[in-house]
């Protein structure tokens, strides 16, 4: 059985790595926008003509959005929600990928196509001074995600653990996925209140946040339904999940059955042997 999520740290990393090697540097000749809800553009522009002329200089990630830096100073961010799609098209292609509701077509004859089959996805361009993400977490993988600021923030959080790491305004870029492999390798339940948790659970959970996210990167992200990267790859990382989408399987450290709980309106896979 196979779960959409909204694509997690991970595969954002492993898709803006892709398209900084295929598109950093191009020109942007035209933009072509069949579905006006997806492009948003600073109030009083047209996303086609703001863009058109721009120069893409890098490519990066935020929490979970693709950023495109442009030569300009601003910025175009994207957020792929659970369906959304970012396809580098080479010379030649005449053919938009399906689905494709935004196309950046390069001045080299190249494009880049944003597809979303049920167009939740949304791209916004950004001023050069806009705070867009001023309310955004920490990034996990950052040097500022330090042990001793992870176990601070839990404390006097009466919240769920599961809940508090969903929180996109705490920790940005880990979502279910996650979330549930990582409180799987600390041993901690899902359910546990996160001021509860003690201070050695606490570095075991901030070591495997880390751990996994970055063992997710090395595998190109987790496919369990419709991610892909920017060459239209899936990720291999759905090989190596330990309790998420396992309903039903023993736990590969106890042996005990795979749970499914809700958490948060959130299904959560865990193992009652090992999870205390």
């Amino acid at each position: 059985m196979s779960y959409t999520e909204v694509p997690e740290l991970p595969e954002v990393e492993t898709i803006a790595r892709g398209l900084a090697n295929a598109v950093a540097g191009k020109t942007i000749g035209s933009v072509t926008v069949t579905m006006r809800k997806i492009a948003v553009a600073p109030e009083g522009e047209v996303f086609e003509q703001a863009l058109a002329g721009e120069t893409i200089a890098g490519v990066g990630r935020r929490g979970k959005y693709v950023l495109f830096q442009l030569a300009s100073g601003r910025r175009l961010a994207v957020h792929l929600r659970m369906t959304g799609r970012l396809i580098v098209q080479p010379v030649g292609y005449s053919e938009p990928y399906p689905y494709t509701h935004v196309r950046l077509a390069f001045s080299d004859g190249s494009s880049l196509c944003f597809a979303d089959v049920r167009q939740f996805g949304r791209m916004r361009l950004l001023a050069a001074d806009d705070p867009w993400d001023a309310d955004g977490g920490v990034e996990p993988l950052s040097e500022g995600f330090t042990s001793e600021a992870f176990l601070s923030m839990l404390d006097g959080r009466r919240t769920p653990i599961k809940t508090f790491l969903l929180d996109q305004t705490r920790i940005a870029g880990v979502g279910n996925i996650y979330a549930c492999e990582a409180l799987w390798e600390a041993g901690i339940r899902p359910s546990r209140p996160s001021h509860k948790i003690s201070r050695p659970a606490r570095r075991r959970l901030h070591g495997a946040i880390r751990n996994v996210l970055n063992r997710s990167i090395e595998a190109r992200g987790t496919s369990v339904d419709d991610y892909v990267d920017a060459e239209g790859l899936k990720g291999g990382f759905q090989n190596q999940l330990a309790v998420y989408g396992r309903l039903g399987e023993p736990c590969s450290r106890c042996g005990k059955p795979i749970v499914r709980t809700v958490i948060g309106q959130r299904g959560t896979w865990w193992c009652r042997g090992c999870q205390k």
